[in-house]
């Protein structure tokens, strides 16, 4: 009996060797080295890398980081996890200028990180999407990952296998517009694609590896940047840039030498079952991520507020806000807030959605917040630093 109990004990221990990677508590941050603030040049060039965060102890530390070509410029969802935690992929939406290495000119390189030993992460393939490759999603089955290209206006469908991608084809969208992100509900039957230059959401049908436009649209509002959807694929909440669209009202720049206005921007909410928009929430200028809770019940929404601008401009701000969300199908309540750091970007939740992880941009940080349901609360004594500019964050539970 006892040489039957040791060797279940280990037996036991070998099953868990082997499922470390699907059960770790990580998270993966791409970091940017080339990207300067806002209209400056580009100097001091550091390589791009993803960082492997370990999430297990209350600090979040680093352990872990590779090599690999990626792009802040764009929405923070250019890099997804497996949910299987295994493999997580990467794109990178502009490169250095050949001719000129203080400009850039768009990319359109999709990576594969092998994460099954945390520790080491390898990439093990590197392929092309789209010019100008930024949001990626993957499918909960993990034998799917779209890719949203704002430069053609298309979106890259890539079957998985082995932790390897094949492409096997493309949907032609608008390049005016510019498909910028792309999320895949729970159920692997829909897509949601925002439009960079554009006010209207793009609704996909999935059937396996076949992506098709479905010819379906919502007027979410200016410039839709990211979506996430209800854990029963029913809702999708999306973030819009520039805020409401009044569909009567021409949209026009101001005139040359007049005042630029900060627009508010929102929140929606989008019921699939009857494609309609139910709720629209003010959020703040700019909210550049929106991110659900592991438990469904949450999103966070990272609001820049000007804090990307340059220090002399009128809209600039010295800081950007973090708000905490309440979801119930179309209800969005709001919950809690918090001061940022400047050029927010991506933000992800730890598995038991007590602490934040949001990346800022401008001194190269991760600021960590504790969340107890009802405050947000920095913790400043656990915040990473890098050297780089963290542009996008996710979990194997994100979206």
């Amino acid at each position: 009996m006892r040489n039957a109990k040791s060797a279940l004990a280990m037996a036991s221990a070998v099953l868990g060797l082997c499922g470390g990677a699907a059960n770790a508590q990580i998270a993966v941050s791409a970091n940017d080295g080339k990207q300067p603030r806002l209209g400056q040049p580009a100097t001091d060039v550091k390589p791009d890398t993803v960082a492997v965060i370990d999430l297990s102890a209350r600090n979040p530390r680093v352990i872990a980081t590779v090599e690999v070509p990626v792009s802040m410029i764009g929405p923070p969802t250019s890099i997804a996890m497996a949910r299987d935690g295994s493999y997580a992929i990467v794109t990178a939406s502009q490169k250095l200028d050949p001719a000129d290495g203080t400009k850039f000119v768009p990319d359109g390189k999709v990576s594969v990180i092998d994460l099954t030993d945390p520790k080491n992460p390898k990439v093990v393939q590197t392929i092309e999407a789209g010019a100008g490759a930024t949001g990626v999603a993957i499918n909960r089955k993990g034998t799917l990952a779209l890719v949203a290209s704002v430069g053609d206006g298309t979106v890259s469908v890539f079957s998985i296998s082995n932790r390897r991608l094949t492409l096997v084809g493309k949907v032609q969208l608008s390049a005016e517009l510019g498909p910028c992100d792309v999320a895949i509900s729970p159920d692997g039957k829909t897509a949601l694609v925002t439009q960079r230059r554009g006010n209207h959401i793009w609704r996909l049908a999935i059937d396996g590896t076949k992506v098709t436009d479905t010819g379906i649209t919502f007027q979410t509002g200016g410039n839709p940047y990211g979506s996430v959807f209800s854990p029963d694929s029913r809702y999708a909440y999306s973030t819009n840039l520039l805020g409401t669209i009044d569909p009567n009202a021409p949209q026009t720049r101001p005139e040359p030498g007049q005042p630029v206005r900060a627009r508010i921007g929102t929140i929606t909410a989008i019921d699939l079952r009857t494609n309609k928009i139910v709720t629209t929430v003010q959020v703040g200028p700019t909210p550049e991520h929106v991110e659900m809770s592991p438990d469904g019940r949450y999103i966070e929404v990272t609001v820049v507020n000007g804090s990307s601008a340059n220090p002399s401009s009128s809209q600039f701000s010295p800081f950007g806000v973090i708000k905490v969300y309440r979801v119930n199908g179309a209800s969005i309540t709001p919950v809690a807030e918090a001061t940022t750091g400047q050029w927010g970007q991506g933000a992800t939740w730890s598995p038991d959605g007590r602490t934040i992880l949001l990346q800022g941009a401008v001194s190269k940080v991760i600021q960590v917040y504790r969340f107890d349901g009802k405050s947000l609360v920095e913790d400043k004594a656990a915040q990473i630093q890098f050297d780089t500019r963290p542009g996008a964050i996710t979990t194997r539970f994100s979206r």
